[in-house]
């Protein structure tokens, strides 16, 4: 039977600069065991065999999420070594969808950070198209929000996020080789360790930046992404540049602050598009009123709330040159938690008979 593991043509695409840097971590990866912890990103090789012996040949009980691309089940490999799996639709005349497929190997390929997911290998079989990531155990950014889980996340532990996913994105944006735009940063694409650490998910919308030593400011293109997240900007223009990442993560911030949906269908016309809703009351100076009201109001609270709208407004300008480049969004951010830290303790200090339980849990550095 001939299968295909197409991920050695894919890295001999890169440039010899990328080449060299996987090839630099080699150590990192390198493991005697035949698993694909501890190995290179994309150097696992696996049959469709292995795939189906993996997820019980795609049983429904395996299956953890579903999307545009396909659906995606954990599997577990005779070695024990639990893994994520993306099956593409069998939409063999799909065109877009083999673009999605081609984009996200070759996004993958080339990146490598602790808040991105890993990339162990991928599997082209007649019409079968597998990619196989790391599985990260705790669910989306969105399922947590919604309370799917059952635990409420504090404000501590949603700021740690955002400069999570803000590092993630910083590092497509200026520490790869070629600058990358994800495209559809949104909650649903972060996933989330037991220790709540961010990991950024599905690069299936993701594309290669203008490329700035030829004088190009923007890449002129189809419009991808999701509703609600969408820089206005490059969907009335079709210019794509990292400043519509920006947009979304400022999208972002709403998100975690309000625990809203981007767009919410079933509320009262004004409230609709949390964004702009969230925006109004802040700069009408109710932001209190936006809080999650899952989340309890101290002063900490109301101070990581201003400071974090102040900056969601900066990636929310309707024109991009307005928007902070994402790693000066990181560094607001760290200042940020810097200060909510300070404010937590001193409230504790204050009102430590009355706080009982009410210590914030903050995930380790």
């Amino acid at each position: 039977m001939n299968y295909s593991n197409l991920f050695l043509s894919v890295a001999s695409s890169t440039s010899g600069g990328n080449e060299r840097r996987r090839s630099s971590r080699r150590g990192i990866y390198s493991s005697p065991a035949n698993s694909v912890h501890g190995r290179e990103p994309g150097s696992v090789n696996f049959t469709m065999e292995e795939i189906n012996a993996a997820t019980r040949n795609f049983s429904p009980t395996f299956k953890i999420g579903q999307g545009g691309f396909g659906t995606v089940y954990k599997g577990r490999f005779q070695d024990g070594t639990v893994v994520a799996i993306k099956r593409a639709k069998k939409s063999v005349y799909d065109k877009h969808l083999g673009v999605e497929f081609q984009s996200e190997i070759r996004t993958l390929a080339q990146v490598e950070h602790l808040n991105l997911v890993k990339f162990y290998g991928y599997l082209e079989h007649e019409d079968e198209r597998i990619v196989l990531v790391e599985y990260v155990a705790n669910g989306t950014l969105r399922e947590h929000l919604d309370c799917i889980h059952g635990n409420v996340i504090d404000l501590a532990v949603r700021l740690d996020i955002a400069i999570d996913v803000a590092h993630a994105i910083t590092y497509l944006h200026m520490y790869t080789d070629h600058p990358i735009i994800h495209r559809d940063i949104k909650s649903s694409n972060i996933l989330l360790t037991e220790n709540f650490r961010a990991k950024v998910a599905d690069f299936g919308f993701a594309r290669l930046a203008a490329d700035s030593d030829s004088g190009a400011t923007h890449v002129s293109t189809q419009v991808k992404g999701t509703a609600g997240y969408l820089d206005p900007e490059y969907l009335r223009t079709y210019q794509l540049t990292e400043k519509s990442d920006v947009y979304s993560f400022g999208v972002l911030l709403v998100e975690l602050v309000t625990g809203r949906r981007p767009i919410e269908a079933k509320r009262e016309i004004k409230e609709r598009i949390t964004a702009k809703w969230a925006i109004k009351k802040f700069a009408e100076g109710n932001a209190v009123l936006i809080l999650d009201p899952k989340l309890k109001c101290t002063a900490a609270n109301n101070l990581a709330l201003e400071k974090i709208l102040e900056l969601a407004l900066q990636c929310l300008a309707p024109h991009r040159q307005s928007r902070p480049s994402m790693r000066k969004c990181a560094e607001i951010l760290w200042s940020i938690r810097k200060d909510y830290k300070e404010q937590s303790a001193s409230d504790f200090r204050s009102f430590s008979s009355k706080s009982q339980g009410s210590i914030s849990v903050i995930t380790e550095e």
